[in-house]
């Protein structure tokens, strides 16, 4: 009786913790959501020296407060699992675990505390909470697009590093040192800069030639922006006529119909409503 109670106890809270369809599961994101944000702005807050000065006590016990509450909820993630280590290892596991010890060792080495702010990157549960799953699809082709074009891209940019590398040294060779090109590093790097038409200001030419060179720089940034644009652009457009083709056989379920029900032993989630078993270990989602 008593296994079976701290069996039914643990899996409430796994339901509650890990998934978010339930009243409770979503309250329980909404809050952690609404705490992140509030550590985070505390320590927005806390980097302004005038508001520092004058609530320094409140902010520092405000974050106290709000990172024992995270590690409390870290070791609860850790005991309501089958498997704490898949837990641990994982990727929003790494998250919480970053996002929990800054403020501790804060006591030991100086200026870690800002480190909190890594807290953001758990606002990435959302996508559960809001059921964002559905758009993986687009963002993984978008993806595949980007990494079937790096061969090009990289062409592409060895040419504008060597462009740059021939400008710079040209512009060293006009301009000198008197107009602040004092060696080819520094030149190419003005290059850069003007390439990207970033154009800092710390750098720029004094001589009819050297500003003709600098316009013609400039002129050439944008037409170079296009370029990566346009291969990423073409190679997505192919990709997403080739899916049209193709028959849809989803691996598992990432469509409107998945809920936020997280598999109490792998971890897994993007289960279709209603599903009784997990997608990839088999194992029983809900207890009787």
């Amino acid at each position: 009786m008593k296994n079976k109670s701290s069996h039914n106890w643990k899996e409430k809270l796994h339901e509650i913790i890990y998934e978010a369809d339930t009243p409770s599961g979503k309250l329980f994101d909404i809050i952690l959501l609404i705490a992140i944000l509030a550590s985070i702005l505390l320590v927005m807050l806390e980097s302004v020296e005038s508001f520092d000065q004058k609530h320094h006590t409140f902010l520092n016990i405000s974050e106290w407060v709000i990172t024992i509450l995270f590690s409390i909820e870290y070791i609860l993630r850790i005991i309501t699992v089958k498997k704490p280590i898949k837990y641990v290892t994982s990727f929003y596991g790494i998250i919480d675990l970053l996002s929990t010890i800054p403020k501790y060792l804060s006591l030991i080495f100086a200026g870690t505390h800002a480190l909190v702010a890594l807290r953001a990157l758990r606002l990435l549960r959302v996508f559960r909470i809001l059921k964002l799953a559905r758009y993986l699809g687009a963002s993984n082709q978008l993806a595949s697009a980007i990494k079937a074009s790096r061969a090009k891209i990289s062409v592409f940019l060895f040419a504008v590093l060597i462009a740059s590398v021939i400008f710079g040294t040209i512009m060293y060779l006009i301009e000198g040192a008197e107009s602040g090109f004092t060696n080819i590093p520094k030149s190419v790097y003005w290059c850069i800069v003007t390439l990207t038409t970033v154009g800092f200001g710390d750098i720029a030419p004094v001589t009819p030639l050297g500003q003709f060179i600098a316009a013609c720089i400039m002129i050439m940034g944008y037409g170079i922006i296009a370029v990566p644009t346009g291969i990423v652009s073409a190679e997505y457009t192919k990709q997403t006529n080739d899916n049209n083709k193709a028959p849809y056989i989803p691996a598992h379920p990432v469509e409107s119909d998945v809920n936020s029900q997280s598999c109490h032993n792998c971890l897994s989630e993007n289960h279709k409503d209603g599903a009784k078993y997990c997608y990839k270990c088999g194992h029983k989602l809900h207890y009787d």
